[in-house]
């Protein structure tokens, strides 16, 4: 398997003399993309439904915990980055902690899968799922990442989702019964002007 993982990260990662536009919009996907995230969970928030805001809330807490159960499998399975086993380009910084599984990937597709499972957002689902494909390229491509990594990612997301759900229901309300007197708190003014939904 360890064969198969270099001989896939070799095949796509970028070779010597590769060209500065191909460079840039793939330090662009590696880092970039993954602010989308937080972003439109707050924009939905501001914009959406009461339903909607369950939605993302579970889908929060499915990518932490998925992100938590990476950290878990790092400790106790430590995997090394290509650049720590010598081998391809390395285009970006990047500490030395257990390459699998990708936490960038696992928060995308845990908030991904979570968001396909209702229909109010299943279209955003689509496109951040779908979005987490060239971002796994270029991760490979500028040499942080194995293949195997975002194999590895797709599983504790899918895993992570499918644990929230079973308490999905409980685990959101408390949640909520904390968050929204919050939000009421501290945007009161722009709910009043109606730029946010109460």
């Amino acid at each position: 398997m360890e064969h198969l993982n270099y001989t896939l990260f070799m095949l796509l990662n970028a070779a010597p003399g590769a060209p500065a536009a191909a460079v840039g919009i793939a330090r662009f996907l590696a880092e970039g993309v993954i602010w989308l995230v937080p972003a439109g969970l707050v924009i939905g928030w501001l914009r959406g439904s009461s339903a909607v805001r369950q939605i993302l809330v579970a889908a929060t807490v499915s990518g932490l915990a998925g992100l938590f159960i990476n950290q878990l499998i790092g400790l106790a399975w430590y995997h090394p980055r290509p650049f720590e086993a010598g081998i391809g380009q390395t285009l970006i910084p990047h500490a030395r902690d257990s390459s699998f599984p990708s936490d960038h990937l696992t928060l995308i597709w845990a908030v991904a899968f979570c968001l396909l499972m209702h229909a109010q957002t299943r279209f955003a689902g689509w496109v951040l799922a779908l979005l987490g494909i060239p971002v796994a390229w270029a991760r490979i491509y500028l040499g942080v990442h194995f293949p195997l990594d975002f194999l590895g990612a797709a599983l504790v997301a899918l895993g992570s989702v499918w644990l929230i759900s079973r308490v999905e229901r409980r685990l959101v309300a408390v949640l909520m019964d904390l968050l929204l007197p919050a939000y009421l708190a501290i945007f009161s003014g722009l709910i009043r002007k109606g730029w946010v939904k109460k």
